[in-house]
């Protein structure tokens, strides 16, 4: 299905209702779950996941939701989750990935690492504006999630403060084929969007289907 297609699929409002809360969750998401948060019967949320997982928004699969197995642990439930592909809409078509995967390329082999990273600070700094340094951590939150990055809390055992870590990079098929490069440039980025004086601090932290960059606390990383 072509991407207009996919993305015309949330206009209805339930279904981008369900979308965005198995989004939101970061993790597997049954029927009856996402029916109750969205407000709707079950029959009819599952068929609005379904369309979504036939549009290639979201992917599904099947679990015991009691986590137990063996006799008298259930059958296995329809699961959901958000699909790792991404959609863009330009008209006419724009191939503006390709061009991002060039210049990543060309300034990789040149060796343009600080070069970039410190261009992608002075815009994180442009972007922040005159406001000073990140107040704190749910200042941190909004200004993430405005960005796109899907941030949230999370907590850090023996720390009150705590973390945010974010579900999506912005960056994502271009940091596939240069981590290295790309995940710089991004935190170079958040240190200028964020600010390194403030009471936050961004720092690298990759973990497996999320941003590469978590944001602490000042407390919390000393």
């Amino acid at each position: 299905m072509e991407d207009i297609d996919a993305i015309a699929v949330l206009q209805d409002p339930v279904r981008r209702r369900l979308y965005e809360y198995v989004v939101a969750q970061g993790r597997e998401v049954g029927r009856n779950e996402a029916a109750e948060a969205a407000g709707v019967a079950r029959t009819l949320a599952a068929h609005h996941l379904d369309k979504l997982t036939g549009a290639g928004l979201l992917e599904s699969g099947s679990r015991r939701l009691s986590g137990r197995s063996g006799p008298g642990a259930g059958r296995p439930a329809k699961v959901y989750v958000r699909a790792r592909g991404e959609r863009s809409v330009s008209l006419p078509a724009r191939d503006y990935r390709t061009a991002a995967e060039l210049l990543a390329e060309a300034a990789e082999q040149a060796g343009l690492d600080a070069g970039l990273c410190a261009a992608a600070r002075r815009r994180g700094e442009a972007l922040r504006g005159p406001a000073g340094p990140c107040g704190g951590l749910d200042e941190a939150v909004e200004t993430l999630a405005a960005r796109g990055y899907e941030p949230y809390r999370e907590d850090v055992e023996g720390e009150a403060a705590g973390a945010v870590r974010m579900r999506n990079c912005p960056f994502h098929a271009v940091a596939e084929s240069f981590p290295p490069l790309v995940c710089g440039m991004n935190l170079a980025l958040l240190e200028g969007l964020l600010g390194t004086e403030g009471p936050v601090r961004a720092r690298m932290d990759a973990r497996p289907g999320e941003c590469c960059v978590v944001v602490e606390a000042v407390e919390a990383s000393v």
